[in-house]
């Protein structure tokens, strides 16, 4: 049999997508035709408005069972005959120009469109559109598509083709995935490497008429003020409040403000954050001061202030009235807890970016020394956790149950290091 087919959710409008036959979890379900020739008709079938009709003739839920997405009518030749003339060449290949798709080409504004006069996919006209800037801020930082990393994800040949432009942004690409709002340590400000990058991408195309239609598109009215006062925010909304590129900042609109991709942000990188980026910034101001520059020590204080947080949340310790400044992952034992700012990807924005909201705000309540406050809390989970689970009796703790999934719990330094030096013993 067949290992492709169409993933179906089991929620809301049925969502679907190709199935290539990899793992899902309880939320999905895949339609296996018998024979690889029947997908397209199924395909169509379940693509259309009427297979979603007629799921919900027989159940009506919100989440309906797997067994339900079979209980259909289900008509082979006419499906067949519709599949012929809206795909005469065969489905298309997974494409997509949306950068929350984990098969996104990651260029900036290239696309990669459904040809409906071909019948083929397509290589179509640079983008305009809201995502433009987002994406050139993740290139600049250096983060990377799933696609682009994975040679072997089936996708359009266009969205290939695509992707070796990427190739044209390597040397501006930010080599740490730290990017310094203003001019720090003789590097560019964000503005002028954003702007190169944009240039690289639109080649001859790019004008002052194209960037004005993207500043558009994000409600602002220059690149220096869309960076420094609602990137983080769109971003967080985009992507689904699960941010990797954070803005961290002082407070002030002229002060101390950086981006950092989240995923090369180890303790290494928090650390370079601190004592190279911000203590350069700190020394400027110090200066400034001996010169009677103006605001020069209101941005020292607010500078040495963020200073405070983040050497805080580099060793994971309690500041005067906060909570630790800690990570805690409620399905690893004790001694496997992170020690300071050392986080698992795998745990998981949610997880791993509260020390950066619990900080003390620098500016927007809740944010911490973020620039925005994504839409994250660490309320207990749905569910209950069976009796082996490292923290099954935290619930009565919190006034709730033994097996409460309990997510906002704060453990010390010390209660970590002895757990791990027992665990090695």
């Amino acid at each position: 049999m067949t290992q492709k087919g169409v993933a179906v959710s089991c929620m809301g409008s049925l969502p679907v997508s190709m199935y290539f036959g990899s793992k899902f979890n309880t939320n999905v379900a895949a339609v296996v035709p018998e024979k690889e020739e029947y997908l397209p008709a199924v395909w169509c079938y379940c693509s259309s408005d009427q297979y979603h009709n007629e799921v919900r003739k027989v159940d009506s839920k919100l989440n309906v069972t797997n067994a339900t997405l079979a209980k259909v009518p289900f008509e082979l030749k006419y499906w067949t005959k519709i599949a012929e003339e809206k795909y005469p060449y065969g489905i298309p290949q997974p494409h997509s120009d949306d950068p929350t798709q984990w098969f996104f080409h990651g260029h900036p504004c290239a696309s990669v469109v459904w040809d409906e006069e071909t019948k083929t996919t397509a290589v179509g006209e640079l983008r305009q559109d809201d995502t433009v800037l987002q994406v050139a801020v993740a290139r600049l930082l250096g983060y990377q598509w799933p696609a682009e990393l994975d040679k072997d994800m089936e996708l359009a040949p266009e969205m290939r083709q695509v992707m070796l432009k990427n190739a044209d942004f390597d040397g501006l690409v930010d080599d740490d995935g730290i990017v310094c709002i203003p001019a720090i340590r003789g590097e560019m400000n964000a503005v002028k490497r954003v702007e190169a990058i944009l240039q690289k991408a639109y080649g001859t195309t790019w004008s002052n008429s194209v960037e004005a239609k993207l500043l558009k598109a994000v409600k602002s009215t220059s690149i220096d003020d869309w960076l420094r006062d609602k990137f983080f925010e769109q971003h967080c909304k985009l992507f689904q409040h699960r941010p990797f590129i954070w803005q961290i900042w002082d407070g002030l609109k002229d002060g101390f403000s950086a981006l950092v991709n989240y995923h090369k942000l180890d303790y290494k990188g928090l650390e370079r954050l601190i004592y190279t980026y911000l203590d350069d910034w700190i020394s400027t101001q110090k200066r400034g001061i001996a010169d009677n520059i103006d605001g020069a020590d209101i941005r020292l204080s607010a500078a040495e202030n963020l200073k405070v947080q983040l050497e805080a949340i580099l060793e994971g310790e309690a500041l005067p009235g906060k909570p630790g400044l800690d990570i805690f992952v409620r399905w690893k034992p004790l001694a496997e807890q992170p020690i300071g700012w050392n986080p698992d990807l795998n745990d998981g924005v949610r997880l791993n970016i509260r020390p950066f909201m619990y900080a003390q705000d620098m500016g927007k309540k809740g944010a911490g020394v973020l620039r925005a406050a994504p839409n994250i809390h660490w309320k207990k989970d749905r569910g209950t956790d069976v009796a082996s689970a490292p923290w099954f009796h935290l619930g009565a703790e919190y006034g709730g149950k033994e097996g409460d999934r309990i997510n906002d719990h704060h453990l010390s330094l010390a209660e970590k290091r002895k757990a791990r030096e027992e665990a090695n013993e």
